[in-house]
């Protein structure tokens, strides 16, 4: 029996990316007229049938959800999978969990994957590339078709379906809050590129933190990560010769290799500057000094997926419709790398 042709074997074939394959079965007009020809025609020669999403959620219920992930390397996502485990469990239902490594066509060729029927519905925190591509069309046709999405983290605002996020902007704007606080004037922040949503809103809250409290912002505190590989580097490079007494970074990793950083160049955390990250994981709470941050409580954002997708696959009326979106509010954890140091004075006699 042969398999079954996919998008990423005609890609491959063709020399052409998943998403023009995608398009050009869609007859978009982003794609040219040659190129949407050759390959209809390829498609066509190999009998190709595309995957007919609907049948999944209306012909067979398979009590099974689908996981989409960026990555593994964040504990918060480990976090978000075992709170939809454990809720998904409790209501009968299993779950399968992929991995886009922040890639748009690996997402897509996931979701192609997980739709033919193979899961009742999807879980999702978009890919980095996804966000910055801004190319939707694989989500708007699971949910044009009928299959219930539910989005973590990681949302787009244009899509109609359910989702879970975390108050970003106001959880950086404690942070920084705090540290500015703790008599901290210089505050630097890392951050990631603009395109990814949560990172954007935690740099909004860490501006509005400054502006708040009337304190200048400074643009070369501020370093947009667009690399997770060489961030450890880039980072030490961008606070080598700085004069900053607070560091407020968007996750646990970035917060580390400042503290890294600032160690390498002969100061001490907290003792000459403060240091927050976000996501409170093992990392933070093994490294030394322990890591303050703001918990994203990812068991719990991800115990609230499930609940959405569950209660659209098991009730047709609102299978359409109206979309919730559920905002888990974050915690600031306080540890060492914010403790105020007591200076003891020296007292002569």
């Amino acid at each position: 029996m042969k398999k079954k042709l996919t998008l990423k074997q005609i890609a491959r074939e063709l020399d052409v990316s998943v998403s023009t394959v995608s398009k050009a079965l869609r007859d978009s007009a982003e794609i040219s007229e040659d190129t949407r020809q050759k390959i209809k025609a390829f498609a066509k020669l190999y009998n190709y049938k595309p995957n007919n999403i609907a049948l999944s959620l209306k012909n067979r219920k398979t009590k099974t959800i689908g996981v989409i992930i960026p990555e593994i390397v964040h504990h918060f996502f480990t976090t978000v999978i075992s709170g939809i485990e454990q809720e998904a469990n409790q209501k009968g239902y299993h779950v399968i969990i992929c991995m886009s490594n922040n890639s748009f066509d690996k997402e897509v060729i996931n979701m192609e994957l997980l739709a033919n029927g193979s899961t009742d519905g999807f879980i999702l925190s978009v890919a980095k590339e996804t966000q910055q591509k801004q190319d939707y069309h694989h989500l708007n046709e699971v949910v044009n078709q009928g299959m219930p999405l539910v989005m973590f983290d990681r949302v787009i605002d244009g899509i109609k379906c359910d989702k879970v996020v975390i108050d970003d902007m106001n959880g950086a704007r404690k942070a920084v809050r705090h540290l500015i606080d703790l008599d901290c004037r210089n505050i630097a922040l890392i951050t990631t590129v603009d395109y990814v949503s949560v990172g954007k809103l935690r740099t909004q809250g860490y501006l509005q933190a400054l502006e708040e409290n009337s304190m200048q912002i400074q643009e070369d505190l501020i370093l947009k990560v667009e690399d997770f590989d060489s961030s450890e580097e880039e980072i030490a490079a961008f606070l080598e010769n700085k004069d900053v007494d607070g560091v407020f970074a968007v996750n646990e990793h970035f917060a580390v290799y400042a503290i890294k950083a600032l160690q390498k160049m002969g100061l001490s955390v907290p003792e000459d500057a403060y240091v927050i990250g976000f996501t409170n994981g093992e990392l933070s709470k093994q490294f030394i000094p322990s890591l303050t941050t703001v918990s994203q409580h990812g068991a719990e954002m991800g115990a609230q997926a499930a609940r959405l997708l569950i209660k659209k696959l098991e009730n047709e009326e609102v299978e359409d419709g109206p979309y919730e979106t559920i905002v888990v509010e974050t915690e600031l954890v306080e540890r060492n790398s914010t403790k105020r140091v007591q200076k003891t004075e020296i007292l002569k006699f």
